[in-house]
């Protein structure tokens, strides 16, 4: 890895160990001493499937936002190889808890990506039954998925599973007192879940190295885990490392900390402006690093693919994307009211009144004109 690469804390000398990386940014396949993965021509091109398909639907999001569609969107620019990675790793019997960013983890466990845009569109509040694809409710509350995946790994356990919790969170997020907790409840219960760290060094706007003092990965020290740090725009180690740590887990060996050390390519979400807070070369060199294009350059490059098939992956890609526009712009408006409907079982007098409040507000702009 170049040493623009190499993440030092403030303060320090210490420099984090260069990643498990099994494909260089020009394509070149490379071995590791630690992580051996033998991977067909045909999950090579799976893999390259589901990263386009994960970019178009986050493209679709970016701008069904942008047109007025969607309330807000959270976009995985720049970290498809860490997810769909990762993703392919999880098994049936093992439960996924995501945070809101991983719309690739959700492709792969085969969410309808219309379920994800209506949840951003208010009409819905999640639209998928965790159960029927091991893929837990999306968690916009920072950090506290890592507590309910550690919770659920340690029944697992109780009950006999032989299935592993993988649970996703960004670099900010370890800030969050949850996340220690859950490191320390999953280290000493030896409890059966992988947290997957996306390391997109910036927190909104707040970079990695305002945050820790160490490389990330290196915090699994203090709590008597395993930590790793992988090349997260490199799909191939994202999946060598993630099943590694998975089958350990499913194994009663324990947790593991994986840290994905990759970029966030757009914006935090769409009310977000990087343009503010980071420069346009920072982000030239990680578009040189793009996760997709490294793959279809090895697949090019060794035959296992050719145009004709880049051709239909996107012209697949496209279509769904059509699909989703489509549907979403034929959904209805949310109800506003419709957020005073469940707050209590049974009704409440201050919810009343604030529904009734909220009314006269609404109804004071049909009044003026919407002026």
């Amino acid at each position: 890895m170049e040493s623009a690469d190499r993440e030092k804390s403030p303060g320090s000398t210490r420099e984090a160990a260069a990643p498990v990386q099994l494909l260089t940014p020009d394509g070149r396949r490379v071995e590791h001493p630690e992580y051996s993965i033998d991977v067909s021509p045909e999950e090579l091109r799976g893999l390259y499937r589901d990263m386009v398909l994960a970019r178009r639907v986050d493209a679709e999001g970016v701008t069904l936002q942008r047109q007025g569609e969607l309330a807000l969107w959270p976009s995985l620019l720049g970290q498809e190889a860490a997810q769909v990675g990762s993703a392919r790793a999880v098994l049936d019997g093992d439960h996924v808890f995501p945070s809101y960013r991983d719309h690739g983890v959700a492709l792969c466990r085969g969410v309808d990506p219309l379920a994800l845009l209506a949840m951003f569109r208010g009409v819905s509040n999640g639209g998928w039954d965790p159960e029927d694809h091991g893929f837990h409710l999306y968690t916009l509350v920072i950090g506290s998925q890592t507590l309910h995946a550690t919770g659920y790994a340690m029944g697992m356990a109780k009950d006999g599973a032989h299935g592993a919790a993988v649970v996703y969170f960004g670099d900010g997020a370890t800030s969050q007192g949850d996340v220690s907790e859950a490191f320390n409840f999953a280290a000493v219960y030896d409890a059966p879940v992988v947290f997957f760290c996306q390391n997109n060094q910036w927190a909104i706007s707040e970079p990695t190295e305002k945050q820790s003092r160490v490389p990330l990965y290196r915090r699994a020290d203090g709590f008597g885990l395993p930590g790793v740090r992988v090349d997260g725009n490199d799909v191939l180690a994202c999946l060598a490392v993630t099943r590694a740590a998975m089958q350990r887990a499913r194994c009663g060996q324990g947790p593991t900390l994986v840290e994905a050390f990759t970029y966030r390519m757009g914006a935090h979400t769409t009310s977000d402006d990087p343009t503010r807070y980071r420069d346009s070369a920072e982000v030239a060199h990680w578009a040189a690093k793009d996760p997709i294009a490294r793959l279809r350059t090895h697949l090019l490059d060794t035959a296992h693919a050719d145009q004709a098939f880049l051709d239909e992956v996107d012209h697949t890609a496209d279509q769904a994307g059509q699909r989703l526009r489509a549907l979403v712009r034929s959904m209805p408006a949310p109800d506003p009211h419709a957020i005073f409907d469940h707050v209590y079982a049974d009704g409440h007098s201050l919810v009343d009144e604030e529904r009734a409040q909220f009314a006269r507000y609404e109804a004071s702009f049909a009044e003026t004109g919407g002026n």
